[in-house]
């Protein structure tokens, strides 16, 4: 007797397949591997990734509410990119989170977790040392990303994690001026201190002050990278791309 396939099975055999080409795609875009402005084209990452056009068409959908693509009639899908006024915004609203995120963790977090935190910080300085701002990204936003799920508040990690992915374009091509990562070090160095010490002042005030400088790293590059375009230099970003040997495996988050 032939078996039946029930349209729920494969239902959900879809709802997955859509999600690992989402992930992946969103993997990509995040790690600079498509540019801002670049079109994504469906049948080539469908061929990419071997899946049919549909995932990657459900694919961009999601990457389209979450605020990484944009879609435009007749043109296609494109990676989006965030302009300067609403990068300010999100920042100053990043550092209100970061400021609770660093009160509840002075007093919830536990001896493991600030073992963890401290073991981040100490690959991103040997990043530093091996002027491998790639990866230094790579850690930079694991770091923020384990303090704010670690701060237990589900609903505010869902929308953390929204507004980074938003912000990654920007943060990425800060840290592309190699000059900074020892500064940024530091900074992230200083907000483990400040945790460590239990005092909810202390930590709060150094995290709003990291995503504030943050801002403003953004604001000075952004200008700096408008004087290069406009006396025709290139850009700093053509150096930051990983190589074959530094990019992630596939799947790696």
């Amino acid at each position: 007797m032939n078996a039946v396939f029930h349209p729920t099975i494969a239902l959900l055999q879809s709802n997955s397949l859509t999600t690992v080409v989402q992930q992946e795609i969103e993997r990509a875009i995040l790690a600079g591997e498509y540019a801002p402005g670049s079109k994504l084209i469906e049948a080539t990452l469908a061929e990419k990734m071997g899946v049919s056009r549909g995932p990657v068409r459900e694919a961009f959908r999601m990457l389209e509410e979450a605020g990484l693509v944009r879609t435009e009639k007749n043109r296609g899908v494109f990676v989006r990119d965030i302009p300067m006024d609403e990068a300010v915004e999100i920042f100053d609203l990043r550092a209100s989170m970061d400021e609770l995120v660093g009160r509840q963790l002075a007093v919830r977090i536990t001896p493991a977790q600030l073992k963890e935190i401290r073991g981040l910080v100490d690959a991103m300085e040997k990043t530093v040392k091996a002027n491998d701002a790639y990866n230094y990204h790579l850690l930079n936003l694991k770091f923020h990303d384990r303090l704010v799920e670690m701060a237990g508040n589900r609903k505010l990690t869902s929308i953390y994690r929204k507004l980074i992915k938003e912000l990654s374009l920007f943060r990425r091509m800060n840290l592309a001026d190699g000059w900074l990562l020892p500064i940024s070090a530091g900074e992230h160095r200083q907000i483990v201190k400040a945790i460590a010490s239990g005092d909810p002042d202390a930590a709060g005030g150094a995290m709003a002050a990291h995503a504030l400088e943050s801002k403003e790293r953004t604001i000075e590059n952004d200008l700096r990278r408008q004087s290069r375009i406009a006396r025709g230099e290139p850009s700093i970003a053509a150096n930051f791309h990983p190589t074959d040997t530094e990019r992630p495996k596939r799947g790696t988050r």
